[in-house]
């Protein structure tokens, strides 16, 4: 919190966010398995190979219900601003077809 803030009685809920070089190049992910519990979402991110008889999860986010679902609020606004920009040319899944025999996922 800020002191100017303070003394205005204003707090605010700012945050510095850190993101080191290694987590900046980021972890490219072309499937996202997502379960869930009575408390928690996990959301796994993996990338597929074709040809590869694994595919390996590269990451795992683990969020609550509250964050879960703030996610979704924030991804569904970026995308209505990103296919603002771009003429609503995005992808469409009027024919998504999954992945053969299914993903399972184990949380």
């Amino acid at each position: 919190m800020k002191i100017g803030d303070m003394e205005n009685n204003k707090p605010t809920n700012e945050i510095q966010v850190e993101l080191s070089e290694e987590m900046a190049q980021g972890t490219y992910a072309n499937l996202a398995i997502i379960s869930h519990s009575s408390s928690e979402f996990i959301l796994d991110f993996i990338r597929v190979v074709p040809g590869a008889p694994k595919a390996q999860v590269k990451s795992r986010v683990i969020l609550t219900p509250d964050n879960a679902k703030r996610l979704l609020f924030a991804l569904q606004d970026n995308l209505a601003k990103f296919e603002e920009q771009v003429s609503g040319k995005t992808a469409k899944f009027e024919n998504f077809v999954p992945p053969i025999g299914g993903v399972k996922g184990e949380a």
